[in-house]
Protein backbone atom coordinates (compact mmCIF):
# COMPACT_ATOMS: atom_id res chain seq x y z
CA UNK A 1 0.00 0.00 0.00
CA UNK A 2 1.53 3.50 -0.91
CA UNK A 3 2.64 6.00 1.49
CA UNK A 4 2.75 9.98 1.89
CA UNK A 5 6.37 8.89 1.45
CA UNK A 6 5.89 7.41 -2.12
CA UNK A 7 3.53 10.24 -3.00
CA UNK A 8 6.46 12.91 -1.83
CA UNK A 9 9.38 11.21 -3.29
CA UNK A 10 7.40 10.93 -6.69
CA UNK A 11 6.60 14.40 -7.00
CA UNK A 12 9.53 15.12 -5.32
CA UNK A 13 8.57 17.76 -2.21
CA UNK A 14 8.81 16.74 1.61
CA UNK A 15 5.61 15.23 3.34
CA UNK A 16 4.59 17.92 5.01
CA UNK A 17 3.89 19.67 1.60
CA UNK A 18 1.75 16.26 0.26
CA UNK A 19 0.15 16.65 3.72
CA UNK A 20 -0.95 20.76 3.23
CA UNK A 21 -2.16 19.75 -0.09
CA UNK A 22 -4.43 16.96 1.03
CA UNK A 23 -5.66 18.35 4.22
CA UNK A 24 -5.85 22.06 2.98
CA UNK A 25 -3.68 23.59 6.17
CA UNK A 26 -1.71 25.48 4.04
CA UNK A 27 -1.39 27.44 0.32
CA UNK A 28 0.89 25.76 -2.02
CA UNK A 29 1.82 26.89 -5.27
CA UNK A 30 0.03 25.30 -8.29
CA UNK A 31 2.53 23.83 -10.07
CA UNK A 32 3.49 21.84 -6.58
CA UNK A 33 0.35 21.03 -6.39
CA UNK A 34 -0.64 19.70 -9.60
CA UNK A 35 2.26 17.57 -9.01
CA UNK A 36 1.41 15.82 -5.88
CA UNK A 37 -2.23 15.28 -7.15
CA UNK A 38 -0.36 13.36 -10.27
CA UNK A 39 1.71 11.05 -7.90
CA UNK A 40 -1.33 11.00 -5.27
CA UNK A 41 -3.38 8.86 -8.60
CA UNK A 42 0.05 7.30 -9.80
CA UNK A 43 0.65 5.46 -6.31
CA UNK A 44 -3.19 4.65 -5.33
CA UNK A 45 -2.57 6.84 -2.33
CA UNK A 46 -5.32 6.46 0.12
CA UNK A 47 -5.10 9.13 3.52
CA UNK A 48 -6.12 6.93 6.39
CA UNK A 49 -8.62 8.80 7.78
CA UNK A 50 -8.96 6.59 10.71
CA UNK A 51 -5.13 7.35 12.04
CA UNK A 52 -5.35 11.30 11.47
CA UNK A 53 -8.66 11.33 13.24
CA UNK A 54 -6.79 9.77 16.03
CA UNK A 55 -3.96 12.10 16.25
CA UNK A 56 -6.31 14.65 16.36
CA UNK A 57 -8.67 13.13 19.21
CA UNK A 58 -11.61 13.23 16.66
CA UNK A 59 -13.73 10.90 14.57
CA UNK A 60 -15.08 12.84 11.99
CA UNK A 61 -18.15 11.39 12.72
CA UNK A 62 -21.43 13.00 14.09
CA UNK A 63 -24.79 11.35 15.45
CA UNK A 64 -28.08 12.61 14.72
CA UNK A 65 -31.33 10.82 16.20
CA UNK A 66 -34.61 11.63 14.81
CA UNK A 67 -37.76 9.98 15.73
CA UNK A 68 -38.74 8.74 12.55
CA UNK A 69 -36.97 9.28 9.75
CA UNK A 70 -39.29 8.39 7.04
CA UNK A 71 -41.71 11.38 8.02
CA UNK A 72 -41.44 13.78 5.39
CA UNK A 73 -39.97 16.86 7.72
CA UNK A 74 -37.45 14.64 9.22
CA UNK A 75 -36.03 12.85 5.79
CA UNK A 76 -35.51 16.60 5.06
CA UNK A 77 -34.05 17.61 8.02
CA UNK A 78 -31.27 14.68 7.79
CA UNK A 79 -30.51 15.80 4.28
CA UNK A 80 -29.55 18.85 5.44
CA UNK A 81 -27.64 17.47 7.62
CA UNK A 82 -25.83 14.54 5.96
CA UNK A 83 -24.85 17.95 3.11
CA UNK A 84 -23.35 19.82 6.16
CA UNK A 85 -21.83 17.59 7.25
CA UNK A 86 -20.21 15.75 4.05
CA UNK A 87 -19.21 19.66 3.03
CA UNK A 88 -16.82 19.20 6.24
CA UNK A 89 -15.71 15.67 5.92
CA UNK A 90 -17.80 14.14 8.61
CA UNK A 91 -19.72 11.15 8.35
CA UNK A 92 -23.15 11.20 10.17
CA UNK A 93 -24.50 8.21 12.37
CA UNK A 94 -27.99 7.61 12.25
CA UNK A 95 -30.23 6.51 15.05
CA UNK A 96 -34.24 6.13 15.08
CA UNK A 97 -35.69 6.65 18.37
CA UNK A 98 -39.00 5.42 17.59
CA UNK A 99 -40.52 8.19 19.78
CA UNK A 100 -39.28 5.91 22.60
CA UNK A 101 -37.26 7.90 25.92
CA UNK A 102 -35.69 4.35 26.42
CA UNK A 103 -34.21 4.22 22.79
CA UNK A 104 -33.22 7.64 22.42
CA UNK A 105 -31.45 7.06 25.76
CA UNK A 106 -29.45 4.32 24.57
CA UNK A 107 -28.70 5.68 21.18
CA UNK A 108 -27.49 8.58 22.81
CA UNK A 109 -25.47 6.02 25.55
CA UNK A 110 -23.65 4.08 21.95
CA UNK A 111 -22.97 7.20 20.17
CA UNK A 112 -21.61 8.96 23.10
CA UNK A 113 -19.09 5.36 23.78
CA UNK A 114 -18.36 5.82 19.59
CA UNK A 115 -17.35 9.41 20.34
CA UNK A 116 -18.85 11.05 18.02
CA UNK A 117 -17.50 14.65 17.59
CA UNK A 118 -21.03 16.45 18.09
CA UNK A 119 -24.53 14.89 18.47
CA UNK A 120 -27.84 16.20 16.75
CA UNK A 121 -30.79 14.96 18.17
CA UNK A 122 -34.99 15.90 18.03
CA UNK A 123 -36.13 15.18 21.70
CA UNK A 124 -38.93 12.26 21.80
CA UNK A 125 -41.96 13.53 23.44
CA UNK A 126 -40.85 12.33 27.14
CA UNK A 127 -37.07 12.86 26.32
CA UNK A 128 -35.24 11.96 29.61
CA UNK A 129 -33.25 15.50 29.68
CA UNK A 130 -30.97 14.04 31.82
CA UNK A 131 -29.73 11.81 29.59
CA UNK A 132 -28.87 15.01 27.16
CA UNK A 133 -27.63 16.73 29.94
CA UNK A 134 -24.89 13.97 30.70
CA UNK A 135 -23.74 13.98 27.28
CA UNK A 136 -23.44 17.66 26.80
CA UNK A 137 -21.39 17.38 30.76
CA UNK A 138 -18.52 15.49 29.24
CA UNK A 139 -18.11 17.88 26.60
CA UNK A 140 -19.91 16.84 23.91
CA UNK A 141 -21.23 19.65 21.99
CA UNK A 142 -25.11 19.06 21.02
CA UNK A 143 -27.47 20.58 19.44
CA UNK A 144 -30.86 20.05 19.05
CA UNK A 145 -33.42 20.22 16.12
CA UNK A 146 -37.01 20.72 15.48
CA UNK A 147 -38.37 19.96 19.04
CA UNK A 148 -37.15 22.08 21.72
CA UNK A 149 -36.58 22.16 25.07
CA UNK A 150 -35.00 22.95 28.64
CA UNK A 151 -31.80 20.97 27.48
CA UNK A 152 -28.58 24.27 28.05
CA UNK A 153 -27.91 23.29 24.34
CA UNK A 154 -27.91 25.27 20.92
CA UNK A 155 -31.21 24.80 18.83
CA UNK A 156 -32.64 25.20 15.57
CA UNK A 157 -36.20 25.03 14.87
CA UNK A 158 -39.00 26.81 13.02
CA UNK A 159 -41.83 29.39 14.49
CA UNK A 160 -44.80 27.22 15.69
CA UNK A 161 -47.39 29.57 17.11
CA UNK A 162 -47.63 32.54 15.20
CA UNK A 163 -48.42 30.04 11.78
CA UNK A 164 -50.79 27.94 12.80
CA UNK A 165 -53.09 30.89 14.51
CA UNK A 166 -52.54 32.85 11.51
CA UNK A 167 -54.13 29.23 9.39
CA UNK A 168 -56.96 29.19 11.67
CA UNK A 169 -57.62 32.73 11.33
CA UNK A 170 -58.05 32.63 7.82
CA UNK A 171 -60.34 29.82 8.14
CA UNK A 172 -62.57 32.14 10.45
CA UNK A 173 -61.83 35.37 8.64
CA UNK A 174 -61.60 34.01 5.07
CA UNK A 175 -64.00 31.75 4.96
CA UNK A 176 -66.40 32.53 7.89
CA UNK A 177 -66.18 28.69 9.89
CA UNK A 178 -66.78 28.96 13.29
CA UNK A 179 -66.48 25.09 14.13
CA UNK A 180 -63.11 24.04 14.10
CA UNK A 181 -61.48 20.87 14.96
CA UNK A 182 -57.71 20.56 15.42
CA UNK A 183 -56.00 17.30 14.68
CA UNK A 184 -53.19 17.57 17.38
CA UNK A 185 -51.49 14.51 18.14
CA UNK A 186 -49.22 14.11 21.32
CA UNK A 187 -49.00 17.65 23.11
CA UNK A 188 -45.93 16.49 25.14
CA UNK A 189 -44.53 16.78 21.91
CA UNK A 190 -43.24 20.51 22.01
CA UNK A 191 -43.81 21.50 18.83
CA UNK A 192 -47.15 20.06 19.06
CA UNK A 193 -48.30 21.65 21.98
CA UNK A 194 -46.65 25.53 20.39
CA UNK A 195 -49.10 24.70 17.12
CA UNK A 196 -51.99 24.18 19.85
CA UNK A 197 -51.74 27.13 21.40
CA UNK A 198 -51.65 28.83 18.27
CA UNK A 199 -55.18 27.26 17.54
CA UNK A 200 -56.00 28.67 20.99
CA UNK A 201 -54.86 31.92 20.60
CA UNK A 202 -56.65 32.26 16.89
CA UNK A 203 -60.33 31.18 18.40
CA UNK A 204 -59.41 33.55 21.43
CA UNK A 205 -58.63 36.40 19.23
CA UNK A 206 -62.11 35.60 16.81
CA UNK A 207 -64.57 35.39 20.01
CA UNK A 208 -64.78 31.49 19.59
CA UNK A 209 -65.40 29.44 23.04
CA UNK A 210 -62.94 26.43 22.92
CA UNK A 211 -64.76 22.90 22.55
CA UNK A 212 -62.37 20.72 23.73
CA UNK A 213 -63.85 17.80 21.94
CA UNK A 214 -63.04 19.31 18.91
CA UNK A 215 -59.52 19.04 19.94
CA UNK A 216 -58.26 15.44 19.34
CA UNK A 217 -54.61 14.29 20.92
CA UNK A 218 -53.91 10.53 21.34
CA UNK A 219 -50.30 9.20 20.20
CA UNK A 220 -49.87 11.26 16.93
CA UNK A 221 -49.90 8.58 15.21
CA UNK A 222 -51.81 8.05 11.76
CA UNK A 223 -53.40 4.83 12.83
CA UNK A 224 -55.05 6.33 16.27
CA UNK A 225 -55.68 9.11 14.72
CA UNK A 226 -58.19 8.10 12.28
CA UNK A 227 -60.25 6.43 14.74
CA UNK A 228 -60.39 9.61 16.78
CA UNK A 229 -61.23 11.39 14.13
CA UNK A 230 -63.83 9.36 12.83
CA UNK A 231 -65.18 9.52 15.99
CA UNK A 232 -65.15 13.40 15.54
CA UNK A 233 -66.64 13.25 12.04
CA UNK A 234 -69.73 11.07 12.87
CA UNK A 235 -70.83 13.31 15.90
CA UNK A 236 -71.71 17.09 15.22
CA UNK A 237 -69.53 17.56 12.37
CA UNK A 238 -66.77 20.10 12.33
CA UNK A 239 -66.91 22.93 9.29
CA UNK A 240 -63.23 22.72 8.94
CA UNK A 241 -60.21 20.64 10.38
CA UNK A 242 -56.27 21.74 11.43
CA UNK A 243 -54.19 18.91 11.40
CA UNK A 244 -51.19 19.53 13.09
CA UNK A 245 -48.76 17.55 11.90
CA UNK A 246 -47.94 14.97 8.71
CA UNK A 247 -49.45 12.07 10.97
CA UNK A 248 -52.12 13.44 11.92
CA UNK A 249 -53.33 14.94 8.45
CA UNK A 250 -53.34 11.55 7.15
CA UNK A 251 -55.36 10.51 10.05
CA UNK A 252 -57.72 13.09 9.27
CA UNK A 253 -58.20 12.27 5.69
CA UNK A 254 -58.15 8.13 6.36
CA UNK A 255 -61.13 9.24 8.51
CA UNK A 256 -62.28 11.22 5.56
CA UNK A 257 -62.25 8.39 3.35
CA UNK A 258 -63.95 5.68 5.52
CA UNK A 259 -66.36 8.03 5.81
CA UNK A 260 -67.08 9.08 2.18
CA UNK A 261 -66.44 12.50 3.28
CA UNK A 262 -64.42 14.97 1.13
CA UNK A 263 -63.12 18.40 1.34
CA UNK A 264 -63.51 21.47 0.92
CA UNK A 265 -66.83 20.11 0.15
CA UNK A 266 -67.87 18.33 3.25
CA UNK A 267 -65.07 19.92 5.69
CA UNK A 268 -62.60 22.74 5.11
CA UNK A 269 -59.01 21.16 5.52
CA UNK A 270 -55.59 22.37 6.38
CA UNK A 271 -52.58 21.39 7.72
CA UNK A 272 -48.92 21.78 9.15
CA UNK A 273 -46.27 19.93 7.30
CA UNK A 274 -47.99 17.87 4.84
CA UNK A 275 -46.87 16.13 2.27
CA UNK A 276 -43.96 16.35 -0.43
CA UNK A 277 -45.30 17.98 -3.71
CA UNK A 278 -48.94 18.82 -1.75
CA UNK A 279 -49.88 21.41 -5.19
CA UNK A 280 -50.40 17.90 -6.68
CA UNK A 281 -53.03 16.27 -4.32
CA UNK A 282 -56.70 17.28 -5.70
CA UNK A 283 -57.60 19.07 -4.36
CA UNK A 284 -54.17 21.09 -3.26
CA UNK A 285 -53.41 20.83 0.61
CA UNK A 286 -53.54 23.99 1.73
CA UNK A 287 -50.14 23.79 4.24
CA UNK A 288 -47.63 25.22 6.41
CA UNK A 289 -44.42 24.26 4.95
CA UNK A 290 -41.14 24.26 7.32
CA UNK A 291 -38.29 25.14 5.78
CA UNK A 292 -36.62 21.22 7.21
CA UNK A 293 -34.05 20.88 5.13
CA UNK A 294 -32.41 24.53 6.22
CA UNK A 295 -33.48 23.18 9.75
CA UNK A 296 -31.33 20.19 9.18
CA UNK A 297 -28.25 22.72 7.88
CA UNK A 298 -28.45 25.34 10.00
CA UNK A 299 -27.97 22.67 13.01
CA UNK A 300 -25.17 20.94 11.31
CA UNK A 301 -23.62 24.74 10.91
CA UNK A 302 -23.92 25.73 14.55
CA UNK A 303 -22.72 21.89 15.83
CA UNK A 304 -19.55 22.10 13.14
CA UNK A 305 -19.06 25.47 14.99
CA UNK A 306 -19.16 24.17 18.31
CA UNK A 307 -16.88 21.38 17.35
CA UNK A 308 -14.25 23.45 15.82
CA UNK A 309 -14.39 25.98 18.53
CA UNK A 310 -14.69 29.01 16.27
CA UNK A 311 -18.53 29.30 18.29
CA UNK A 312 -17.70 29.77 22.67
CA UNK A 313 -21.04 31.91 23.65
CA UNK A 314 -23.69 30.44 25.78
CA UNK A 315 -26.44 28.59 23.52
CA UNK A 316 -28.39 29.93 21.21
CA UNK A 317 -31.89 29.53 19.98
CA UNK A 318 -32.65 29.66 16.52
CA UNK A 319 -36.15 29.84 14.70
CA UNK A 320 -36.76 29.95 11.03
CA UNK A 321 -39.94 31.06 9.58
CA UNK A 322 -41.91 28.16 7.98
CA UNK A 323 -44.42 29.29 4.21
CA UNK A 324 -47.81 28.91 4.58
CA UNK A 325 -49.72 28.36 1.30
CA UNK A 326 -53.49 28.38 0.54
CA UNK A 327 -54.98 26.06 -1.90
CA UNK A 328 -58.53 24.59 -2.63
CA UNK A 329 -59.01 21.98 0.51
CA UNK A 330 -59.86 25.05 2.60
CA UNK A 331 -62.07 26.38 0.23
CA UNK A 332 -59.53 28.85 -1.61
CA UNK A 333 -59.54 29.11 -5.59
CA UNK A 334 -56.97 26.69 -7.35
Amino acid sequence: MATITDVARMAGVSTSTVSHVINGTRPVRDETRTRIEDAIRATGYRRDSLARALRRSRTDSIGLILTDVSEPAFAAMARGVEREAMGAGLTVLLANSGEDAELEARALEVLAERRVDGLLIAPVARSHLEAITAVIDQGTPVVLIDRLNGAKADQVGVENTAPMRELVLHLVERHGHRRIALAAGDTAVSTIAERRRGYLEALYEAGIDVDESLIVTGSGRAGDTRERMTSVLRRQRPSAVVAASTETAVGVLAAAKGLDLTTPEDFAFATFDGFPHTDLFRPGITAVAQPAHEIGATAMELLLRRIDGSLTSRPRTVRLEPEITYRESCGCPA
